[in-house]
């Protein structure tokens, strides 16, 4: 007389579920940490992570030349201001 509203095997499906929702995102996190090798894509480096590159070899992508000087103004200040930093930040470290 007491029957069960939700049929017996509904259980079973939810449980079949979480288990392929779990399985599915370990995968996908497995997926997405794994390092991407440049070579297998036929990627290059990026032109600009190279030491010793000055701003006249940089792929400026048809820029005005008054943006192109504002850049690399821009740049020389952030690297002068970023040397400052490390230079404060080493003195206030390791020379006491």
């Amino acid at each position: 007389m007491n029957q069960p509203v939700v049929p017996v095997g509904a259980g079973d499906i939810l449980y079949s579920a979480r288990v392929m929702l779990f399985i599915m995102l370990l995968c996908m996190g497995y997926e997405l940490s794994r390092p991407v090798s440049t070579i297998s894509k036929g990627l290059e480096t990026m032109p600009d992570t190279i030491v010793g590159s000055s701003p006249l070899d940089r792929n400026w992508g048809g820029l005005p030349p008054w943006q192109k000087k504002a850049s690399e103004k821009a740049i020389e200040r952030y690297t002068a201001a970023q040397e400052k930093k490390w230079q404060r930040w080493n003195e206030a470290m390791f020379e006491r």
